[in-house]
C-alpha cells in the first residue's frame, strides 16, 4: 500500500507547503490571495497564513486566476521543466519493469540525453536511480504490510528474485524476512556509555557499524533502537565488543584521528549520496547545505539535504556536524547544536 503523500487534498498541499517539500514539485503551486503572487511548494519565501493561501494545480491555472509568478523561486521560470521530470517520475513509478531512458524520452517527446541531464538537475538522481530507490521503497511498504516476500518482489517492481536478491543486502540494511519482521532474526550488538559529549550508544549489526547515537540519558538511546529494530535480537556486547566501543568514542572525542571500522549505512538513495559526500568533508572543514547540494549534483534540493542530515544515525562517523549555514551559522544538528559546536571546535584545535 503506498502511503506517499499525492497532493490532491488541500491538507495535503499545505503540509507540503509548510515543509517547503521539494518533492512535491510540480505537482501544484500556492497562491497568496494578499500579495497576488503564486509560487512553487518549496519556495523560501515567507510562509503566508493559511486563510490567504488557495491551491492550482499549475502555473497556468494560477495566472489564469489573475496571479503572477513569484520571482524568489521562479514559478513561471522552468515550469515546464518541473512538470516535464514530474511527469517522467509518475511513468516510473506507473512502470511495471524500469523504464529506460530511450522509452522514457519518446513518452515525453524530449531526447534521451536531455531528459537525463533535467531530471537529475532536479531530483539529484538519475532516472534509473530514481526508479531503484523507489523499487525500494514499495519493497518495504509490502513488507510492511505482512506481504510474503516472493509477492513483495514482484509488487514492488523486480521481474526476478535473482535480480532482486543482488541489492538486496544494500537497500535493506538486512535479509528481506528480517526487514519485514521488523529485523527479526537479526542479531544486532550494542552498549551504552559515557563520553565527554554526554550518553552514547555503538550498535553494530553483521554488516558494521550501524548506530552511533548521543544523547542527554542513555534510555531514550536504546528506545531508539528498538525503535528501529522491534524485533532484532538485541544483546549487549562482550569484552570484544567493548574494545570497539572504547574506538568509537575515542573517535568522537578525536574526530581527526578517524575510524577505520566499517560502517552498515541504510538510507534512500539520495541520502546515500548525501552521507558519501558529508564523509568526503576534511576533518576541520566546515560546508554548507548548499555546498554539498551542489557537490551530488542536486544544487536545488538543499532543504533535501539538511532533511538528508537529519536522518543520520551515525553520529560523527558520517560528519553532518561539519555542515552550517551560508552565514556560518552552526543552525540545527540532530544531537544538540552545543554538541555540534565542540566537535568542530576539537576538529580546529591545534595538535
Amino acid at each position: 500500500m503506498n502511503t506517499a503523500p499525492n497532493y490532491t487534498t488541500d491538507a495535503e498541499r499545505w503540509h507540503a507547503v509548510q515543509a517547503r517539500d521539494q518533492a512535491a514539485t510540480g505537482h501544484f503551486v500556492y497562491a497568496v490571495r494578499t500579495t497576488g503572487v503564486y509560487c512553487q511548494p518549496a519556495c523560501t519565501s515567507r510562509l503566508a497564513k493559511r486563510e490567504n493561501v488557495e491551491f492550482f494545480s499549475d502555473s497556468a491555472a494560477a495566472e489564469a486566476a489573475g496571479y503572477r509568478a513569484c520571482k524568489r523561486c521562479g514559478a513561471r521560470q522552468g515550469t515546464r521543466r518541473i512538470e516535464l521530470v514530474a511527469r517522467a517520475c509518475r511513468l516510473i513509478e506507473a512502470s511495471d519493469s524500469v523504464a529506460n531512458l530511450d522509452q522514457l524520452g519518446a513518452e515525453l517527446n524530449v531526447s534521451p540525453f536531455h531528459l537525463h541531464r533535467l531530471f537529475k538537475a532536479e531530483t539529484g538522481l538519475t532516472p534509473k536511480a530514481y526508479a531503484s530507490a523507489y523499487r525500494a521503497r514499495r519493497l518495504r511498504e509490502q513488507l510492511d504490510t505482512g506481504t510474503s516476500v516472493t509477492e513483495a518482489i514482484y509488487e514492488a517492481g523486480y521481474n526476478s528474485n535473482s535480480r532482486f536478491y543482488e541489492s538486496a543486502d544494500a537497500r535493506l540494511g538486512m535479509r528481506p524476512r528480517e526487514y519485514r519482521a521488523g529485523g527479526q532474526g537479526a542479531t544486532i550488538r550494542f552498549a551504552l556509555a559515557q563520553c565527554s559529549l554526554g550518553a552514547i550508544l555503538v550498535a553494530q549489526s553483521e554488516r558494521g557499524i550501524c548506530a552511533i547515537l548521543l544523547g542527554d540519558e542513555p534510555e531514550p538511546l536504546l528506545q531508539d533502537l528498538q525503535d528501529k529494530f522491534p524485533k532484532a535480537h538485541l544483546i549487549g556486547g562482550d569484552a570484544g565488543f567493548e574494545r570497539l566501543v572504547a574506538e568509537v568514542i575515542g573517535f568522537v572525542e578525536a574526530p581527526a584521528l578517524g575510524l577505520a571500522l566499517p560502517l552498515d549505512v541504510q538510507g534512500t538513495a539520495f541520502q546515500e549520496r548525501v552521507w558519501q559526500a558529508l564523509r568526503e568533508v576534511p576533518a576541520g572543514s566546515r560546508v554548507s547545505y548548499t555546498d554539498i547540494a551542489e557537490r551530488i549534483g542536486a544544487p536545488r534540493a538543499v532543504r533535501a539535504v539538511a532533511q538528508a542530515c537529519a536522518a543520520n544515525s551515525l553520529a560523527v562517523a558520517i560528519p553532518c556536524h561539519r555542515v552550517v549555514r551560508r552565514d556560518g551559522d552552526l543552525s540545527g544538528y540532530r544531537w544538540g547544536v552545543e554538541r555540534k559546536r565542540q566537535l568542530l571546535a576539537r576538529e580546529t584545535a591545534p595538535s
